[in-house]
């Protein structure tokens, strides 16, 4: 069985799209679990999972011949193209502030580092602001491999706390932990958060770089 899903990536990595739709089809619960586990309860009502889903499917089919996936997990690949679309779909139905916070947060960032408040609004601008939220760039890159780097736990509470907006009693009960224990999770989360993006010399140029003027 490892054998035949090993061959089975081996062949997506060859940009074989049949392939890429078999590998969807055996790993459907998972993909829908984890877009489930992503989507508030809000959007679920407007959207379908499986919808999500069937668009991520499609889009990833057609994306697959012009793909790099030879170093990558295609699973993962699949996870980050869904939570893309939800942010998309979250977007599109909730709306985002007229003003960006990201252009806040650059604003106020120190040269030499982050306040937890700046990272608070940094991660809420990068989840839900339209024009920058998980465009392809440098900040997408830098942010994607810092929070790798974080437990799966810290990486779902994140999310839900500044995505979805979700109080840490609520992030608590989806997690199973206990309010005390989300609190101590978040704020842990983003003290290390902090501190790989503070030590990231590229990131903090390109923080540098994009620093909008003042309007």
């Amino acid at each position: 069985m490892a054998s035949d899903l090993e061959a089975l990536i081996s062949r997506i990595r060859d940009h074989d799209e049949a392939a890429l739709a078999e590998y969807v089809d055996l790993h459907r619960s998972q993909l829908l679990a984890f877009i489930d586990r992503r989507m508030r309860e809000a959007l679920r009502k407007k959207v379908d999972p499986v919808d999500v889903l069937q668009e991520v499917s499609v889009s990833c089919l057609s994306a697959l011949k012009t793909i790099d996936l030879n170093n990558r997990d295609p699973f993962r690949w699949l996870c980050q193209q869904a939570e893309r679309r939800i942010i998309d779909e979250h977007r599109r139905h909730f709306g985002a502030k007229k003003r960006s916070a990201h252009r806040e947060v650059l604003l106020n960032s120190p040269r030499d580092g982050w306040s937890e408040k700046g990272l608070e609004d940094f991660l809420i601008a990068s989840f839900t602001t339209p024009s920058h939220a998980f465009s392809k760039g440098q900040k997408e890159l830098h942010l994607g491999t810092a929070m790798e780097q974080l437990s799966e736990d810290a990486q779902v509470a994140l999310r839900l706390r500044y995505l979805d907006g979700l109080p840490s009693k609520e992030i608590a009960t989806r997690l199973g932990k206990s309010d005390a224990s989300v609190r101590i999770l978040l704020s842990r989360s983003l003290k290390k958060l902090q501190k790989i993006l503070s030590e990231n010399e590229e990131f903090q140029t390109w923080i540098l770089q994009n620093k909008p003027h003042d309007e």
